[in-house]
């Protein structure tokens, strides 16, 4: 979804494709294997053929294309390097943290050790909140569109954001911006 919120805000068109991740199928049956050998989504394809995968670098790839956006800083300054960061945190410390609570073999134990885990990254990301509106500062990016995403999981998996009032805070200002609003309806998770 965050690829596809990074879409919108910017302006860019794209064609949403559904794929039935465990049987590896998209929606006209074809065969996901050949559109991305790892498996998992997304995948964005180009028009020329090339294939990109991985959330962080498909945003900021798609934001790149729509440099008036300002879903990413430009090249060279720190503001870049920052939004980086916040990439890579959106990506291996909450999504992957997160995320993991969906594998349905995770034993009791383990899911405690995860959940400590969320616990703690949780706790970091209502700090970096506490004096800004979003991750990175007054100005929403293609970082809070993935962020926004993977706490969005937090309802489905009964994670109670309430004790991170900044983060609740932030989801709701993520939530209530009109391109979010379009991607969820699109997307099936709003009405």
């Amino acid at each position: 979804m965050a690829p596809h919120i990074v879409a919108r805000e910017a302006g860019i068109a794209v064609e949403l494709v559904k794929v039935d991740i465990p049987n590896k199928k998209t929606e006209d049956g074809g065969d996901y294997w050949q559109i991305n050998p790892k498996g998992y989504v997304p995948a964005l394809q180009l028009d020329n053929g090339h294939v990109l995968t991985e959330v962080g670098v498909i945003c900021q790839y798609l934001a790149d294309q729509a440099p008036q956006s300002a879903l990413v800083p430009p090249f060279g300054g720190m503001e870049r390097y920052e939004q980086m960061a916040a990439l890579n945190f959106a990506s291996s410390e909450v999504h992957k943290q997160i995320g993991a609570l969906f594998n349905p073999k995770l034993t009791p134990e383990m899911k405690q050790v995860q959940l400590g885990t969320i616990e703690r990254r949780l706790n970091a990301l209502e700090q970096m909140l506490s004096d800004k509106p979003y991750v990175t500062g007054d100005a929403f990016t293609a970082a809070d569109a993935y962020l926004f995403t993977v706490l969005n999981w937090t309802g489905k998996l009964q994670i109670d954001l309430a004790k991170w009032p900044n983060i609740q805070a932030y989801v709701g200002r993520v939530g209530a911006r009109p391109k979010v609003q379009d991607t969820l309806r699109a997307e099936g998770l709003v009405k």
